[in-house]
């Protein structure tokens, strides 16, 4: 009897022509009313789709203002007008294709009033960190698919996730920074720890957690007054991406042919048709040969072309078309629907997580115009976001060139805040070089104030990112290196100007190579010790984290470094000393930095401007309060941060 009900219901289906299993894909899975942009693109997926007539059960406030179709016949892109008036519901779309109709439902939400968009500044401090490598808090979504944790393979899953990230929160506020920017958390269908070959946009990895889990975390971390940054790719996207086996149009991707070889591989692939060799972007599979596609040709990432008055055009467009690498195809961001589409994804995450700031991975590499114009719909809907480009530019000039503003880009670029990789690789160099510490040699750091002095070259000073070290690059410490290198950079940090970032770890002095993206220790139940409480710490992390948490917990408070005015001056062979000043009108922090291993005494006469009647200091982490109507004493390599009073 059951079987013949089953049946009677499967023909009476047929027979009204309705079935619900045709749409495989929805994006945006919902949206939001009220938002100022009244466009909204939605992209459905599924079989032979395009042969479909849509239309839109009636919904007061919606309407359709364009069913775009492509190449692909599986793809539909509907646009719709979203007036002011529309009200929160759930709307019907009807696919028609001769008897049959499809009908599928899409949300619209009231907007999100949770704590959010909020942007950072100078007031912050970022605390950049791997969810892979920084706590293992749910070990049920360890495997997943066919990557298993390894916590012995460098470049595999450990599996850290935002759950661990979550139960840590008290630990990063304590320590004092002020934000947290987690490296990408969307979908990543490889064996790459790193985040950075995307499979699905509006996907959190299932490895780090759910869409769900992603938001829970973030407002756990705003009830702490813990800001929370998102890392975002659109320059490209992974080689296991779902787009890859469907490609929507011949310039989706650029180099579109290549995308469409790796598509058909990984389809063959998947009907269990032998391999030919490791799939790009999940090095180490069994295979005879590294595959590699047909006619693919990889960015050159000479940067400055972008930039250079006299680059041919033909580098520019090999830097722009050219893929990052084999595994991770370029997009075409000059492809209207694909632009619209990276758009509304970062509206969407920003809307529906409440996140306060995206920093943008690759940021040269991607179209000009549409990185312009992404600037642009972000700050027009949330006022206050900040967003933070990567540019990979050992140059103040080329970065300041990035910035919005500049007097020497006729092309506004319309990116609020810069990092600078100027500073950092001089403070690296300069910190702990032995050549700057002989009396006669050029003044111990000078190499940073002069860094410094460039800052010209910005339009805003302020809004850049500085940091010592980051995910790419080595960790500011080496092993050996003593607990003064790690004080004398993080003073330098946390105190000229700029937004500072700190990579996890650093405050434990994490070092080497090896470390660059190491396991925090005490983030997996099994670890030996426990680095997130001070009984888990040896001496030397508790020395190095008590300086950190001292300076950042006090920066939190302090005006004339997140709001004030940097005043330095040159330091000189005498001394050997880099000495300036924080002020904000009303109150001055001084900064003294011994370049050399020996003590030194400095003047306060040449300082006066500054000091301006003021007696003594109180070191910020020390309390040691310093007389100022007398030569300074500072300890070799020693650092004063003075709040004057």
């Amino acid at each position: 009897m059951k079987r013949i009900l089953i049946i009677s219901l499967a023909v009476l289906a047929f027979e009204s022509g309705i079935s619900a299993a045709d749409i495989q894909r929805m994006d945006p899975p919902f949206w939001y009313t009220g938002m100022k942009n009244h466009e909204l693109q939605v992209m459905f997926y599924g079989p032979n789709i395009s042969a479909s007539d849509l239309t839109l059960k009636d919904y007061p406030g919606v309407t359709v203002k364009e069913v775009a179709k492509v190449k692909s016949p599986n793809y539909l892109f509907v646009y719709l007008d979203i007036a002011p008036e529309a009200r929160p519901g759930t709307m019907t779309f009807r696919f028609k294709e001769g008897r049959k109709t499809t009908d599928k439902t899409f949300e619209l939400r009231p907007r999100n009033t949770k704590t959010g968009a909020q942007g950072f500044s100078t007031k912050d401090v970022l605390y950049l960190i791997m969810p892979d490598r920084f706590s293992n808090g749910d070990p049920s979504n360890d495997a997943w698919e066919n990557f298993p944790v390894n916590r012995q393979n460098g470049g595999g899953h450990h599996g850290g996730d935002l759950k661990g990230i979550k139960d840590h929160l008290d630990y990063i506020d304590n320590l004092g920074v002020t934000a947290i920017w987690l490296n990408p958390v969307q979908y990543n269908r490889s064996n790459a720890s790193h985040g950075y070959a995307i499979s699905d946009f509006y996907l959190i990895d299932p490895r780090l957690g759910s869409n769900e889990e992603y938001a829970d975390m973030i407002d756990a971390a705003h009830s702490r007054g813990i800001k929370v940054v998102m890392d975002m790719i659109f320059n490209h996207c992974g080689s296991t991406h779902w787009w890859m086996e469907d490609v929507p149009e011949d310039d989706w991707f650029n180099q579109n042919d290549v995308a469409v070889q790796i598509g058909k591989r990984a389809a063959a692939q998947a009907q269990g048709q032998p391999r030919q060799g490791a799939q790009p972007g999940q090095p180490g599979q069994p295979g005879p040969q590294r595959w590699r596609p047909e006619g693919l040709v990889t960015t050159t990432h000479y940067k400055w072309t972008l930039i250079d008055p006299h680059a041919p055009e033909s580098e520019k467009q090999t830097l722009i078309d050219g893929w990052f690498s084999g595994g991770m195809p370029d997009l075409n961001q000059r492809n209207r629907h694909l632009a619209t589409y990276l758009i509304q994804n970062s509206l969407w995450w920003i809307e529906y997580a409440r996140v306060d700031g995206i920093r943008m991975d690759t940021y040269p590499y991607a179209d000009y115009d549409f990185m312009v114009r992404w600037c642009d719909e972000i700050e027009a809907e949330y006022p206050d976001f900040n967003i933070v480009g990567e540019g990979w530019y050992p140059r103040n000039s080329a970065a300041g060139w990035w910035q919005r503003g500049s007097a020497v880009n006729p092309n506004d670029s319309h990116l609020k805040t810069v990092m600078d990789f100027d500073l950092t690789f001089t403070t690296q160099r300069e910190i702990l070089n032995e050549s700057n510490t002989s009396e006669g040699s050029e003044a111990g750091l000078f190499k940073m104030y002069e860094v410094i002095t460039q800052d010209f070259l910005f339009p805003d000073p302020d809004h850049v990112l500085t940091f010592l070290d980051n995910h790419d690059i080595s960790r500011f410490m080496n092993p050996g290196d003593p607990a003064w290198k790690l004080k004398q950079g993080l003073a330098f940090l946390l105190t000229t100007r700029g937004i500072p970032q700190v990579y996890y770890g650093t405050e434990i002095a994490m070092a080497g190579r090896e470390a660059l993206r190491a396991d925090f220790p005490g983030g997996w139940k099994e670890d030996p010790a426990d680095a997130f409480t001070k009984e888990g710490r040896d001496a030397f992390q508790n020395e190095c984290w008590d300086f950190a948490s001292k300076l950042l917990n006090w920066r939190r408070k302090s005006g004339p470094v997140t709001e004030g005015k940097l005043i330095h001056y040159t330091p000189d062979n005498q001394t050997k000393c880099y000495v300036y000043a924080r002020t904000d009108g009303k109150n001055t922090v001084l900064v003294i930095l011994n370049g050399s291993d020996t003590e030194r005494e400095v003047g306060m006469e040449r300082f006066s401007e500054v000091i301006n009647g003021y007696t003594k200091g109180t070191d910020a982490v020390t309390g040691e309060v310093v007389d100022l109507k007398a030569p300074v004493k500072i300890g070799p390599r020693g650092v004063y941060v003075l709040d004057l009073s």
